[in-house]
């Protein structure tokens, strides 16, 4: 039997349609929910030989919320538990649109996390400036809004300098590393300051903000990509080496395709010996 063009196409777009369907249904009911660790290296410039090898966890875009679920946010924080790692960072977006509903309750959910040298966070485009830090500083997690701490591991320094979203200035970013005699490690939501970061010759940066895109289409691959100069890994400019995390939540539709969200182990190493 003949098919005739049309009837072809009628064929094709139903089974285009059928799989565009499938694949969201299936990011709707699992694949956002399926959070696994990932394992990252992450060159860093003048690394000390004690800090080689130095394990952070790093969560971000948990985005609590009434389509993100507490259990979800367990997951995270038992993954990260099991991991062991040196320090834990916390990268922002821990509601969506700031909403006061859930500022408790996820820095309930994120209290357990413990560390040996602490745990640490920034804040997100989505969390407010007053209530969201109040809640985590109550749990013992440090917030830094452009501020810089440094730890002495092993007997080396190492700086942490974390800035607020919209911290954009590259003189502004200065002022926040000072005069830093240790290895920086900025920790910044966007990771749109690379540029900057780069500038300032800032050896690693920790970023989050992307979701990954979100949904990557196999062939096109995500809307986002082109925003960022680092979609999701690993990524650098000139001197400065960049981790990018897809996150734990979703925001504006909850789905995940081919995207599915992560905690992230991310291991400093000395970049000559990569």
């Amino acid at each position: 039997m003949l098919v005739t063009r049309r009837a072809a196409l009628r064929g094709i777009v139903a089974t285009t349609v059928g799989a565009v369907t499938g694949a969201g249904a299936y990011g709707v009911a699992y694949e956002r929910h399926h959070i696994g660790t990932t394992d990252a290296t992450l060159p860093v410039s003048g690394l000390p030989n004690a800090l080689d090898g130095l394990r952070i966890g790093f969560v971000t875009d948990i985005h609590h919320s009434a389509m993100v679920a507490a259990e979800d946010v367990r997951t995270a924080v038992d993954l990260v538990t099991a991991a062991r790692p040196d320090l834990i960072v916390l990268g922002g977006d821990y509601v969506t649109w700031g909403d006061r509903t859930f500022v408790g309750p996820v820095a309930e959910l994120l209290g357990p996390l413990t560390a040996p040298h602490g745990v640490f966070a920034i804040l997100g485009n989505h969390d407010d400036d007053r209530d969201m830090p109040a809640a985590l500083t109550a749990k013992g997690i440090q917030v830094l809004r452009d501020a810089r701490t440094r730890l002495e591991i092993h007997g080396e320094g190492l700086e942490l300098a974390g800035i607020r979203f919209w911290t954009r200035k590259t003189s502004d970013i200065a002022r926040v590393i000072g005069r830093a005699r240790d290895t920086v490690l900025l920790l910044a939501h966007d990771p749109r300051r690379l540029d900057e970061a780069a500038d300032l010759d800032v050896p690693a940066v920790l970023s989050g903000h992307t979701h990954g895109g979100q949904v990557v289409i196999p062939g096109v691959g995500a809307i986002a990509r082109r925003r960022f100069p680092v979609l999701s890994g690993l990524g650098s400019r000139d001197n400065t080496w960049m981790f990018v995390s897809r996150g734990i939540g979703t925001v504006y539709v909850p789905i995940r395709i081919n995207c599915p969200p992560e905690v992230a182990i991310v291991t400093l190493k000395r970049k000559s010996e990569i």
